[in-house]
C-alpha cells in the first residue's frame, strides 16, 4: 500500500498533551545533530540507507526495522548521501500520557526500559509482527490526520493495540535486535554514560583508551557529529535537567553532574533550554529539546 507522506517539519518539541505521529520521505536529507526529546518515540524504517545511533550503540536498519528511544536517550539518525529516498514513519508519545495508559499489571513502558537484562532499542520483526505494526501506523496516522466522526477515539484505541504489540515483541524478541561489535567510539560513548558526572577531559579519555588525543577527537566527531567536550556536556545537561525537574536544587544540581562551576552550568544550560536551572526546578517546566550546534540541519528523525 502506498503512504501518503508530510512535508518535514524539523520541530522537536510536541504540541499536544498525548501523541504525534508523522510519515517522512525524504529524496536529499542533510545531515542531523544528536539529540534528545522529552517524550518516548517510535521510529518504523521503511526505506534508504540508515545507521541509527543510540547512546554508545549503533544499529544498521533494514526496512521494516523498528527503533524504541526513551526520553533519556541521545540519539542520531546517519542517513547515507545519494542514497535511494530515506523513508520512515515517527510516533512521538507524551510520557505522563504513556503512564496514563498502564495499568498495575500492565506497564506499557516495559518496552523502553533501558534497565531490563535483554533490553534493545531495536526490534527486528518478522512478517508477521511488521504487518500488523505498519497497518496499526497507517491506520493511526490517518485518523489522526482526519477529521472523520469518532477519529480521535479510534486513534486512540489504535495506540493502545499498537503499545500492546510493541511490548509484547520486545518480551519475545529476547535481546535479538543488538548492535554491531562495539567500535572505539561505541567503548568511549560508554565509558562517558558511566562517568559522565566525574571530571573527563579528551587527553584523558585518549589515554584510557590507548589512542592520541587527535585521533580519538577525529573518530569521535566523525561518527557521531560533535566533539567530546560537546558530547559530555549534553549527558550533563540532560541529567541535570531530570534532577531539577525532580526538585533538587540547582546548585547541588551543577556539581553532581560534573559541571563544577556555576556560572558555566548556568550559561549552558539557559542556552540549551531557553530558561534557567532555577526556573526550571521552580516550575517543573517542559524542556523540549537542546540546541546542539548544527551539522547541516539542526534536528530531524
Amino acid at each position: 500500500m502506498r503512504r501518503s507522506s508530510q512535508r518535514f517539519d524539523p520541530r522537536q518539541h510536541m504540541r499536544t498533551g498525548d501523541f504525534e505521529i508523522f510519515h517522512y520521505r525524504d529524496s536529499a536529507p542533510g545531515p542531523v545533530a544528536i539529540h534528545h526529546h522529552d517524550f518516548y518515540e517510535v521510529y518504523f524504517f521503511l526505506g534508504g540507507q540508515v545507521e541509527y545511533r543510540v547512546e554508545g550503540a549503533v544499529y544498521h536498519m533494514e526496512p521494516g526495522d523498528l527503533l524504541l528511544i526513551s526520553p533519556m536517550e541521545l540519539h542520531q539518525p546517519i542517513v547515507q548521501p545519494d542514497s535511494e529516498p530515506y523513508e520512515r514513519m515517527v510516533l512521538w508519545i507524551d510520557r505522563d500520557y504513556l503512564e496514563s495508559l498502564s495499568t498495575g499489571e500492565t506497564s506499557l513502558t516495559r518496552c523502553f526500559d533501558q534497565s531490563r537484562p535483554d533490553h534493545t532499542n531495536l526490534l527486528r520483526l518478522n512478517a508477521v509482527q511488521r504487518a500488523a505494526v505498519a497497518s496499526k501506523l497507517d491506520g493511526l496516522a490517518r485518523e489522526a490526520r482526519g477529521g472523520d466522526y469518532g477519529g480521535a477515539l479510534w486513534a486512540a484505541g489504535a495506540l493502545l493495540q499498537l503499545l500492546v504489540e510493541l511490548n509484547r515483541a520486545a518480551l519475545q524478541s529476547g535481546g535479538a535486535g543488538t548492535a554491531e561489535e562495539p567500535s572505539l567510539v561505541s567503548r568511549v560513548l560508554d565509558y562517558i554514560g558511566e562517568h559522565c558526572q566525574e571530571n573527563l577531559v579528551l587527553e584523558d579519555l585518549a589515554q584510557r583508551f590507548y589512542v592520541s588525543k587527535f585521533y580519538l577527537s577525529h573518530a569521535f566527531r566523525q561518527e557521531v557529529g560533535v566533539s567530546v567536550y560537546r558530547y559530555v556536556q549534553l549527558k550533563r545537561l540532560l541529567i541535570a535537567r531530570q534532577m531539577l525537574r525532580s526538585g533538587t536544587a540547582p546548585g547541588v544540581v551543577c556539581h553532581s553532574c560534573g559541571f563544577g562551576d556555576y556560572a558555566n552550568f548556568y550559561r549552558a544550560f539557559r542556552a540549551a533550554y531557553g530558561v534557567s536551572p532555577r526556573t526550571c526546578q521552580r516550575d517543573g517546566e517542559k524542556i523540549f529539546h537542546v540546541n546542539s550546534p548544527p551539522a547541516g540541519s539542526d534536528f530531524g528523525e
